[in-house]
């Protein structure tokens, strides 16, 4: 969930208000639309599925409009609220009224399902009411206070777009049992994980919605507690102090979720202790740990990088060693893609460099758009950078996107991202408009030092480089423009009235401030987009001599139907050979592909594609005319071979 920091003390940079700004067309315009107008209304019908996820029939169990026993996943109910963020915001901003009263409706079932101490988790309930066995906080992994977490984040949202306290209310008895919880297990010394900790967020939402401070405190408490865990695992980044943390490890939706709230607990408190552990893991998680599409969590399961080899725990979703980035087993959880979207928006209001923007375009763009398919109906759970015509092995899901998938915490994720894309276009700070992610919108602006105005931007991005502002309606004095060069931006300008400033290697990876004056002033971005071709580290072995093909902040693939070839796998990329951009649709989405020469592979007749080793026996290379889409398009033309990384045909060069 976006965070609201206006009046937090540490934040340099704050959100506008939700709803101050829209997309107005293109790219980000039809996400958008997609999210509302298909993935939404899909999600509910899962939700509301008796047959098919059974969540919203637990709820009802426990408010005795049903009876049954409990079924589906233990973190369903932290899933619907991750669907009612989705459900409220576009909802408040298309203005359907409808879909409004639908979620009074569930807001009241919640309600009538909690228990009078302000316990619920809807597992639990219904197990101890049948005595089955099944308590509250027997089991770290029922998921209850990452449900309540969820909870939180969905309510404060509803409050501020709806002005409502109905949702607030049952968040607010749900933080009192919470509350008891903790102040017990600091006076006993009997502390628990809360595995996918999402409730430091949602606490800290609570604090900023509520003005209420009891709840800053209990934050506070909840991360201290972590500490205090008996026998911790690298898997819940609990077997060490939180502030001697120095790497990015285990589960890495976890972890993710872990530093996005402390990162919010710095934004209040400016604990510089904290601060120094989030730079040293967020260091490790860019230069070390991160696909080139956004991705993290490389493993499904592996063990700690730490180099505990005699206690060699096994982890889950796992953060692995430094550059361990697999292809075709890649795990990258779409939770962990958001989780680390949220954590760096956190960083960047704490320090607001282009890095942290950066990583949430790169992120937003690629590994989270994949995770959905362009219909808005079939999801990810996990996103490979490469899928081979057949596996000789099982992975645990599946290799194509799926309408539902038992472990269905990733699409409502994804679905409140999207809803919420538009929150990431600006912040401000005193006397300036700080861009974040580009794309054509328009935006009501009031910058803390009284400046107000209408900002309107236009762009085809991430297609094409040409970003212009125009600002109307000014009140108030004169004010900065922050404009944010992708690091990937080898050359461009800005224009400014009559003044031209020359962008070079040097700026990319910094904001570059515009003074804005006078009304119906404008101010033009232009970022030179040619193709590249992109290397990894020496040390991600998988990728040795290869080469992936970006443009701008777009990471693009091929798939079978844009080549000739029988097999991807005789696919060589020419470096000397440029690619360039070609509009083209799937599945009535406009999109920008890239056209160019590569090289196809001729073996020698007794070459044998199924023998582990065997003797070169290349007979030449010959040129192949390929097509190469944006890797979020991917799996949306049927099953086949897709890659990213390709080798290299590498020659003397004069």
């Amino acid at each position: 969930m976006l965070n609201d920091t206006h009046n937090s003390p540490y934040a340099k940079v704050s959100p506008l208000p939700c709803g101050c700004t829209r997309w107005t067309k293109g790219f980000w315009a039809d996400a958008e639309e997609s999210n509302t107008k298909n993935t939404v209304p899909h999600l509910q019908k899962m939700f509301e599925s008796k047959d098919i996820s059974h969540v919203l029939e637990n709820f009802r169990i426990c408010a005795g409009d049903a009876e049954g026993s409990f079924d589906g996943t233990v973190f369903g109910d932290g899933d619907f609220y991750k669907w009612m963020e989705s459900a409220v915001y576009s909802a408040s901003l298309s203005g359907d009224q409808a879909l409004l009263d639908e979620l009074d409706e569930y807001i009241d079932l919640i309600g009538r399902a909690q228990l009078d101490d302000g316990y619920i988790s809807t597992k639990q309930i219904i197990g101890e009411r049948e005595n089955n066995g099944i308590s509250r906080l027997g089991d770290i992994n029922d998921f209850e206070v990452y449900n309540f977490g969820h909870m939180f984040t969905a309510a404060c949202l509803h409050k501020r777009l709806t002005g409502k306290d109905n949702f607030l209310d049952i968040a607010k008895k749900a933080a009192g049992y919470l509350d008891h919880l903790y102040q017990e297990s600091a006076r006993t010394g009997n502390v628990q994980t809360a595995v996918c900790p999402s409730h430091y967020m949602g606490l800290m939402e609570m604090y900023r919605t509520t003005g209420e401070k009891k709840y800053l405190d209990l934050a506070q408490l909840a991360i201290r507690l972590r500490d205090s865990v008996k026998d911790g695992l690298d898997d819940n980044q609990d077997r060490i102090p939180v502030k001697e943390h120095r790497k990015i490890i285990g589960h890495a939706v976890r972890a993710n979720y872990l530093y996005a709230g402390i990162a919010d607990l710095c934004l209040e408190t400016g604990d510089g202790e904290y601060i120094n552990v989030l730079h040293s893991v967020w260091d490790n998680l860019i230069h070390q740990k991160l696909y080139i599409t956004g991705g993290c969590g490389a493993l499904y399961n592996g063990a700690s990088p730490y180099g505990q080899f005699f206690i060699h725990q096994l982890v889950h979703q796992a953060y692995g060693y430094d550059y361990q980035l697999p292809n075709i087993t890649a795990y990258n959880e779409t939770c962990a893609s958001v989780g680390s979207v949220l954590w760096a928006y956190r960083m960047f209001q704490l320090e607001p460099k282009a890095e942290y923007f950066d990583l949430i375009e790169r992120t937003m763009l690629n590994v989270n758009l994949a995770a959905v398919s362009l219909d808005g109906k079939k999801y990810f759970y996990e996103n490979m950078l490469r899928r081979a015509k057949e596996l000789p092995y099982e992975l645990i899901w599946p290799l194509t996107r799926s309408e539902y998938i038992l472990s269905y915490c990733c699409p409502p994720n994804l679905a409140r991202t999207i809803a919420e894309s538009s929150e990431y276009a600006y912040t401000v700070s005193d006397d300036a408009l700080w861009t974040g992610m580009y794309g054509a919108n328009r935006a009501s602006v009031q910058l803390p030092c009284g400046t107000a105005f209408t900002v309107e931007q236009e762009t085809a991005y991430p297609y094409d480089g040409t970003i212009r502002f125009t600002f109307s309606d000014i009140r108030g004095g004169d004010f900065q423009l922050k404009l944010r060069i992708p690091g990937w931006a080898e050359k461009g300008h800005i224009i400014c009235g009559d003044t031209k400033l020359e962008l070079t290697r040097e700026q990319a990876g910094s904001y570059q401030p515009v003074s804005v004056s006078g009304d119906h002033a404008s101010v033009e971005l232009y970022l030179d987009m040619p193709s590249r071709y992109t290397v990894s580290h020496a040390l991600v072995e998988e990728n040795t001599c290869q080469a992936a093909v970006e443009r701008g902040p777009l990471v693009y693939c091929i798939e079978n139907p844009d080549s000739e070839l029988d097999t991807l796998d005789d696919l060589m990329l020419d470096p000397t050979e440029t690619f360039h951009p070609v509009p083209m649709q799937i599945e009535g989405r406009d999109m920008m592909a890239l056209e160019g020469s590569a090289l196809a592979v001729c073996h020698e007749e007794d070459y044998d594609p199924d023998a582990l080793y065997q003797t070169l026996s290349v007979r030449r290379l010959t040129p192949t005319k390929i097509r190469m889409i944006p890797y979020f398009a991917w799996d949306n033309r049927g099953y086949g071979e897709m890659k990213i990384w390709m080798p290299v045909a590498l020659r003397q060069l004069p």
